[in-house]
């Protein structure tokens, strides 16, 4: 019966918002790919379930998928965290196997479980020997807190959201901002949300392609902002701050933020060197200010969509054929590629957010682009 899914479904937009343009400047050492984002790499899938319902539900889920069918095309991955005031779940397997096999989503704190049963729903129905004849997934699912614009207590995302979700995620442009799971988040005192960017190493370094999405819910106060050199947020540390029309306690997990970062790669990376590869998206936070507070939950994890292990039925998993990437030059390239996309993933979720007001009445504003981009040209630090 259709009726029950109504209310979900029509508050829920699966990629109906236009999908974004790229960063409107560039910057590093490296070109971003024809997308500036992480579906520049061969094969990834983004999908954005978005729920704005009433004054107060402002909230959603992001889906990335390394292929059509994670399950029985596992890929190398490994996970990281910088600071674990937060989840990410499915990890000790990662950890363990050294490959991921499910969809990744990301969602708000309270609709975790939700997420994980949706994506177990999409497993058992694309494979339904799971569980029976065959093994049983455990869900990657990350979180962000969203209580400041979202009523997070009505945990809006369903597991039929999730399952529509994963079976929307395309490749190609998607929608960016304030949009699935980065639709209620706050990052810098500004809008938050989805960002994403892609870097493109040249020929002689392998020509292999490094993208990047992050959920941008970071806490860090507005003067810590820092634009390709440019100290913007100290300059703007007095307009368009936070409103609150009633008495809001800005403490704990709800002001330190978090941010999820999930990094891919087409280069030919074992567990042991995505491991590397992701610890380097903590030297792109830091080139925006962040420091990751106490209270946050600063996650990564990366994958290669060429470092195959084939599901041939049943408990059975093969070895993934050909090389792993050894070249120090090409492995350095790409650690720098990877920061260089981190940060341009966090300025995009900046520049693609909107101006939203949530839950109590709460406004958070978004950045200034125009004047940011004037600040940027005078200072000599955008090409």
């Amino acid at each position: 019966m259709l009726r029950p899914l109504l209310p979900a479904l029509l508050g829920a937009l699966l990629l109906a918002a236009p999908a974004s343009a790229a960063l409107p400047f560039e910057f590093g050492a490296f070109p971003s790919g024809p997308l500036d984002g992480i579906t520049d790499v061969p094969g990834v899938r983004v999908g954005q379930l978005t729920k704005i319902e009433g004054s107060a539900i402002r909230t959603g889920a992001t889906a990335v998928l390394p292929n059509e069918d994670p399950w029985d095309e596992k890929v190398a991955a490994a996970f990281v965290a910088v600071n674990g005031n937060g989840e990410m779940t499915g990890t000790h397997w990662i950890d363990e196997a050294g490959y991921l096999e499910e969809p990744i989503v990301l969602t708000d704190t309270l609709d975790v479980g939700r997420a994980a049963d949706g994506v177990v729903s999409w497993q058992i129905a694309h494979h339904p020997e799971i569980g029976r004849s065959d093994d049983v997934p455990l869900p990657v699912v990350a979180e962000c807190d969203d209580q400041l614009l979202n009523d997070i207590q009505a945990r809006a995302v369903s597991a039929e959201d999730v399952v529509h979700l994963l079976d929307s995620a395309q490749p190609g442009t998607f929608a960016r901002g304030s949009v699935g799971a980065g639709t209620g988040m706050r990052a810098f005192d500004f809008k938050g949300g989805i960002g994403s960017a892609s870097r493109v190493l040249p020929a002689s370094l392998g020509g292999y392609t490094v993208g990047v999405l992050v959920n941008d819910n970071t806490g860090s106060t507005r003067e810590q902002l820092t634009i390709v050199g440019v100290p913007v947020g100290e300059r703007l540390k007095d307009v368009d701050r936070t409103t609150f029309p009633h008495s809001t306690s800005m403490r704990g997990r709800m002001a330190s933020g978090s941010i999820v970062v999930v990094i891919a790669t087409d280069a030919p990376l074992e567990a042991r060197q995505l491991h590397a590869l992701a610890l380097r998206a903590a030297l792109g936070m830091g080139r925006t200010g962040l420091t990751s507070d106490i209270g946050s939950g600063d996650l990564f994890i990366a994958f290669s969509t060429t470092r195959v292990y084939h599901h041939t039925g049943h408990f059975d998993v093969s070895a993934p054929a050909g090389a792993v990437l050894e070249d120090d030059d090409r492995l350095d390239a790409l650690y720098r590629a990877t920061a260089e996309a981190t940060q341009a993933a966090i300025y995009d979720a900046l520049f693609e957010a909107t101006t939203m007001t949530g839950n109590r009445g709460v406004t958070v504003h978004a950045l200034p682009k125009a004047r940011v981009l004037e600040m940027l040209r005078a200072a000599g630090a955008i090409r």
